[in-house]
């Protein structure tokens, strides 16, 4: 498989930045307790998929479908990032409800009772006055937004 120096760079950006969020947000919750609320878990399932598309770009042709799927999951990630924020910062209302992780067998109330209580509604942490989930829609928008101006730039000479 072939692929042009745009495409391979696109494909690593593809890859490195979903992989550094959650990264980042892993470390949020196990190492500092920021425990993440439903809209947070909504926004990590794209960068997931976008890490299985990267890696689908490194073996699977053609290379820049591929990671333009990618760049559409990072973008997707961004943009929940984007409502979740704005649910943070009281500009519209949110559409979640309290739920329960309880497993079968596992008495409800009682894991009511002892999980953490995480609100959709307040940001546990800022930076510049920018919660975890506007960055998240700051630097998914962008990199997408990069991914696909190089996978649609033409490049002046092949790999």
């Amino acid at each position: 498989m072939t692929e042009t120096p745009n495409v391979r760079l696109a494909r690593q950006i593809s890859l490195a930045v979903p992989s550094l969020l959650l990264a980042g947000a892993y470390l949020g919750e196990f190492g500092f307790g920021l425990y993440p609320c439903e809209m947070c878990w909504w926004q990590r399932w794209p960068h997931f998929a976008a890490i299985a598309l990267g890696l689908g770009a490194s073996f699977i042709g053609p290379s820049r479908v591929w990671t333009g799927l990618a760049a559409l999951a990072i973008l997707a990630s961004g943009l929940i990032g984007l409502f979740h924020a704005g649910v943070e910062y009281g500009w519209w209302e949110g559409i979640t409800g309290c739920a329960t992780t309880a497993g079968p067998g596992e008495d409800v109330l009682d894991s009511i009772m002892n999980a953490p209580i995480v609100r959709c509604d307040q940001a546990p942490w800022d930076l510049l006055g920018v919660s975890l989930a506007g960055w998240n829609f700051l630097i998914s928008a962008a990199a997408a937004g990069v991914i696909l101006w190089l996978i649609g730039r033409k490049d002046t000479h092949a790999a």
